[in-house]
């Protein structure tokens, strides 16, 4: 299953319409219902650049980022979401409804519980994070969520609504 696109080449890249339109029918085509276009041009980069293609239904699995330089943010460009942040037992501590434009942004600190549903029928995101990408230590998923793929999914997802 293609989890992300190529990395981008090259010392200038833009973002157009025809990359938005190969974005969104990559993230069609997934089973995930969404689909990275990583920005950087190595994982190896300090600066970790994604645009994120999502369609309604993904599940992207509540998470913290551990590490302590493990900042993150999101910027919704395209497309709506709520974004929320979790207490250790899982329950909401905090909603969120991004959209595009002067309500689209959201950063936060390492350790805490978040993840996000979303809401509009096409939503590009561009999620900045600190790098280089370290795949073992990158996230922890919470224990009290779902595993994506489950058949609790839906029924997560809708709890959360």
């Amino acid at each position: 299953m293609k989890l992300a696109l190529p990395h981008i080449t090259g010392p200038l890249w833009k973002l157009d319409a025809a990359t938005i339109h190969l974005g969104f029918e990559e993230a069609k085509r997934s089973p995930r219902r969404r689909i990275i276009l990583p920005v950087h041009r190595t994982p190896e980069s300090n600066v970790q650049r994604m645009l994120n293609f999502l369609l309604p239904g993904t599940y992207i699995r509540p998470h913290l980022h551990p590490l302590p330089h493990a900042t993150e943010t999101i910027q919704v460009l395209r497309g709506a979401l709520h974004f929320f942040l979790f207490d250790n037992d899982g329950r909401i501590s905090q909603r969120h409804t991004l959209t595009s434009g002067e309500s689209g942004l959201i950063d936060i600190e390492p350790n805490l519980w978040h993840g996000f549903i979303v809401t509009g029928e096409e939503t590009l995101i561009l999620e900045i994070k600190r790098g280089p990408y370290d795949g073992q230590h990158d996230k922890v998923f919470a224990p009290w969520a779902p595993e994506e793929g489950s058949p609790q999914v839906p029924d997560y997802l809708a709890s959360l609504s």
